[in-house]
C-alpha cells in the first residue's frame, strides 16, 4: 500500500509547525521589530536540502512587508538550529523566507468580481425601467 504522504510533504508540514511556533514563541523576544505574521506555507526541495517558507504580513505598507522580509532571512541560522534541536533530521534544510501574497491577491479578486456583479446588477435594473417605460408609451 502506498503512503498518503511523500516525505518531503511531511518535512515541509512540519518545518511549518515548527517555524510557525518558533516565531511566536522565541523570536518575538530577539527582535521586537518584526510586526504580525503568520507562516502560511512551506515547500521542501525533493533532496530535503532547501525549504522556501511562506509568510504573511498583517502590514499594508509594502517596505516595513520588505523589511521583515529581510528581518526574517538576516535571522535564517537562529531559526535553523532551532529547527536542528526539535527535528529529527540527519540535517536541517537551509531555510529562504518569501511573502506570500494569496490572501491579499485573493481578495482583490473577490473585490474585483463584487463590484463587477453590482454594477451588472446597475445596468440590468436600468435596461429594464428603460424598457419598462418604452411600453407604457
Amino acid at each position: 500500500m502506498a503512503r498518503e504522504f511523500s516525505r518531503t510533504d511531511r518535512v515541509a508540514q512540519q518545518l511549518h509547525k515548527e517555524v510557525a511556533s518558533i516565531l511566536q514563541n522565541e523570536f518575538k523576544n530577539r527582535d521586537p521589530r518584526l510586526g504580525m505574521v503568520t507562516v502560511s506555507g512551506a515547500e521542501v526541495s525533493r533532496d530535503l536540502a532547501h525549504a522556501k517558507v511562506f509568510v504573511t504580513f498583517f502590514e499594508q505598507d509594502a517596505d516595513k512587508a520588505q523589511s521583515f522580509l529581510d528581518i526574517l532571512n538576516e535571522n535564517k541560522g537562529f531559526f535553523r538550529t532551532l529547527l536542528s534541536k526539535r527535528i529529527r533530521m540527519r540535517s536541517v534544510p537551509a531555510l529562504k523566507f518569501f511573502e506570500d501574497n494569496s490572501t491579499v491577491e485573493g481578495m482583490r479578486i473577490s473585490n474585483l468580481v463584487s463590484d463587477t456583479l453590482r454594477k451588472d446588477a446597475e445596468k440590468a435594473s436600468q435596461a429594464g425601467r428603460v424598457i419598462g417605460q418604452d411600453e407604457e408609451e
